[in-house]
């Protein structure tokens, strides 16, 4: 197995592997006891997600993408494109 992806927390390289898997990727994640020993604080570096090595290339794409719309996300201030049309919830509500 190789390693295809170093994740922030253990939450994200589960959504990793979550792609992986969506596309018949079997991925591996490592490290939910590693995060788990350090406490409450927010350690980098324990989680991991692998793939085996014949899946490694398809894999690397996959996180690539990934990746590019994390970026994309970030640099233009969305965190959720899909959520950028939603009506404000609030816009209903009766002015006081």
């Amino acid at each position: 197995m190789k390693i295809i992806y170093r994740a922030g927390d253990i939450v994200e390289a589960h959504i990793v592997a979550g792609m992986l898997h969506a596309n018949d990727i079997e991925p591996f994640v490592g490290g939910h006891y590693l995060q788990g020993a350090v406490g409450d604080l927010a350690m980098q570096g324990f989680a991991n997600v692998f793939v085996q090595e014949e899946d490694v290339e398809a894999a690397q794409r996959i996180v690539r993408e990934y990746e590019q719309a994390a970026s994309s996300a970030a640099e233009t201030g969305s965190d959720d494109e899909l959520q950028t049309d939603w009506p404000d919830p609030d816009s209903a509500l009766p002015q006081t």
